[in-house]
């Protein structure tokens, strides 16, 4: 009788361990994300840039120096007609539980320009303003007042430490300007889950979607928004083309 029993205790014992062991094995069939691609291009003539005069302020280093001039960066084409500075994100769809990020994103103020031009966000990612320029800046975001963001303007002079900060709130577009050098503008598009800008071949990426249904809308400074609707499946990679039309 009691070899049965401890038998069956040591039964027993096994069972409720091995339970526990499932219990506790991660889960690796976790559903893998997928992504967004594609392409966003000007539909007609791109407007002719308008040409900057940065001659009143020395410490100003034109970009191409000699040959050509600094011109505006409100409309800038590709040789395909791709569109830059197009912020791409998801404005429906999210379910509201994606990680926010943690890479700083930065801004330089080189050359007497915002490089880069447009940068997008999540709500408070950190951000970091250098600058890079032997004269003076004064940095001057600009959200909307019923944004929840909070203006601010500060100088940066030349070695000066970099101006760390965040926004908590979701907001397309916050502008920033010099108010030393006027010519000086950039824009921070906040906004949450993935996101991503086109370059000057006006084509795009956005990682880490979770498998569902998006309305992914697009950003321009000059040409406004448009939206388009797009479904990712897990792993996969969904291709959008999108294209504005110039004014």
């Amino acid at each position: 009788m009691k070899t049965k029993y401890r038998v069956a205790t040591m039964s027993a014992l096994v069972f409720l361990l091995g339970a526990g062991a499932l219990r506790c094995t991660p889960d690796v069939g976790a559903t893998p994300t997928g992504q967004i691609v594609g392409t966003v291009k000007l539909d007609g003539p791109a407007p002719h840039p308008r040409t900057i005069d940065m001659s009143k302020d020395p410490g100003c280093i034109q970009v191409g120096k000699g040959s050509s001039p600094a011109v505006a960066e409100g409309v800038v084409v590709g040789a395909n007609g791709g569109l830059a500075n197009v912020v791409l994100y998801l404005s429906q769809g999210l379910n509201g539980t994606e990680a926010r990020s943690s890479q700083p994103v930065t801004i330089v103020q080189k050359g007497c320009r915002y490089i880069p031009h447009v940068v997008a966000v999540n709500p408070g990612q950190p951000m970091r303003i250098l600058n890079d320029d032997k004269t003076i800046h004064n940095i001057h975001p600009d959200p909307r007042k019923d944004s929840g963001n909070q203006a601010w303007n500060k100088s940066q002079m030349e070695g000066s430490p970099p101006i760390d900060f965040a926004w908590s709130n979701e907001e397309v577009a916050i502008p920033v300007k010099c108010n030393i050098h006027p010519w000086m503008r950039a824009y921070i598009v906040v906004v949450k889950g993935p996101h991503g800008v086109s370059n000057e071949a006006g084509a795009f990426k956005l990682e880490g979607v979770a498998p569902g249904t998006y309305t992914l809308s697009a950003w321009h400074e000059t040409y406004g928004t448009q939206t388009q609707n797009v479904v990712v499946d897990a792993g996969k990679t969904a291709t959008v083309d999108l294209t504005f039309r110039s004014k």
